[in-house]
């Protein structure tokens, strides 16, 4: 009997340890344990505020893109490929925030049978190491294949970047570096 309750207690200890573990890893790296919800998001696409511009994103901010290699409005990103550009899953019902077209929206089987969400007949990825909202580290990337681009509201590749010009002028003084000996005109 007192055997019993030993090995009893050690397994409630085990699976309470267990449970710690995952409770401080999920603390401690909360955007690894949210990275199937966010990449299965119900569905919902919106806009979001970027470097870029406004590109889609999912419902928590994080920027959504497509795959250049894709065909058809079918998905060619699998095994390796979607652990690091985890594809958006259709959850629950498909919505799009403001700005957005409805009619754009749709979704793709993939291999196993889940539904990949698709804008403008695009299927949409978030990439791993986009870790907050409005960030976007896959942008231009070439992996896998091919090139990985931010989708503005059209549906579109969002291929350059905006940049705030200004009118500022300042002349610096030159300086010629010769490491191997210059002619008198190069001076």
């Amino acid at each position: 009997m007192l055997k019993k309750k030993v090995v009893l207690t050690a397994v409630a200890a085990l699976a309470l340890a267990a449970a710690g573990v995952a409770a401080a890893a999920a603390v401690a790296h909360p955007q690894s344990f949210r990275s199937l919800a966010a990449s299965s998001s119900r569905g919902t696409v919106t806009l979001h505020a970027t470097r870029l511009g406004k590109v889609l994103a999912t419902r928590a901010g994080m920027t959504l893109y497509l795959f250049k290699v894709d065909k058809n409005g079918k998905s060619a990103c699998y095994g390796q490929c979607a652990t690091y550009w985890p594809p958006l899953l259709k959850t629950g019902k498909l919505t799009v925030g403001t700005g957005l077209k409805a009619s754009l929206l749709g979704t793709t089987k993939r291999k196993n049978g889940t539904r990949q969400v698709r804008y403008a007949g695009h299927p949409l990825y978030r990439f791993k190491l986009d870790k907050g909202a409005g960030q976007v580290a896959g942008q231009g990337q070439d992996f896998f294949g091919g090139k990985w681009y931010a989708l503005s509201a059209a549906g579109r590749a969002v291929t350059k970047t905006t940049s705030t010009t200004t009118n500022t002028t300042t002349t610096a003084p030159t300086t010629t570096y010769c490491p191997y000996g210059c002619s008198a005109s190069a001076r």
